[in-house]
């Protein structure tokens, strides 16, 4: 019977080759955590969107630096939609519920007011978004964001539309965001060339102002969260041995030095 001889420097190297096998399995885990821990989803038009920035510009991913900073473990999801009415939300939000969803911020009727689609049509079908939500994830928390129609619209609308935001937040008892554009608004240095959509200085404003209403809940839910990379108990495990393995073969590095 012959035995494969061994180098050294195989028997040293086999352990870091096992702790690179074993980066796809810890990966794996920490997605499979996040998964468990549900999305964050921010469903909204242009502004969510970023129109006009970079994807890292907009305010949904300004907050997941955020959220990374704090220790937050949420995976973030722009849903936002360029030109996205209310109507056209209440029909994509079917498909967006299909991954788990911790938080939803609601974020729509900006289109709406600007093309003057009557107030109570924009009610209807935030509140249908809303209710679509519950009936899938009844647990998942929403916070909805209010807008406001410009003034050219008339005083009649923009007063009608104002109202909408409020009434669905006391109706349903969800937080609100009074109003999404505060202090960015009508400010020319805050906005693009157009006059309505945020420049990167104004989706700095914008995610700060989201911020408030969403770190409170983010606070209620996470300690119930059983997903995030910290608890998972697959994900441990395995960062645990690649970590052994790690330092074994280094150890063995040093002793050959």
């Amino acid at each position: 019977m012959r035995f494969r001889a061994f180098t050294i420097r195989q028997i040293v190297c086999a352990p870091l080759i096992a702790v690179i096998a074993l980066i796809p399995a810890v990966a794996s885990a920490a997605s499979e955590s996040k998964q468990e821990a549900g999305a964050i989803v921010f469903f909204g038009d242009s502004i969510t969107a970023g129109y006009g920035l970079e994807p890292e510009q907009a305010y949904p991913a300004i907050i997941e630096e955020k959220l990374e900073e704090t220790g937050f473990d949420f995976p973030v999801i722009n849903a936002g939609l360029s030109g996205e009415t209310t109507a056209a939300g209440a029909r994509r939000v079917k498909w967006m519920m299909r991954r788990k969803v911790a938080v939803f911020v609601l974020a729509l009727g900006g289109n709406d007011g600007l093309r003057g689609i009557p107030a109570d049509e924009t009610e209807r079908n935030l509140q249908a978004t809303i209710d679509a939500v519950r009936e899938r994830q009844p647990e998942a928390r929403i916070i909805l964001t209010g807008i406001e129609a410009p003034p050219n619209m008339g005083p009649a609308f923009t007063s009608a539309f104002r109202e909408i935001y409020p009434r669905l937040a006391e109706k349903n008892n969800v937080p609100l965001v009074p109003f999404l554009l505060e202090g960015v608004g009508g400010e020319p240095e805050l906005n693009q060339a157009d006059g309505i959509h945020p420049n990167p200085e104004g989706q700095i404003i914008i995610a700060k102002t989201i911020w408030k209403a969403l770190e409170p809940v983010l606070r209620e839910i996470a300690p119930a969260t059983a997903g995030t990379s910290s608890r998972n108990p697959q994900y441990h495990a395995v960062l645990q041995a690649t970590v052994r393995v790690a330092r074994l073969g280094l150890v063995a590095l040093v002793d050959l030095a």
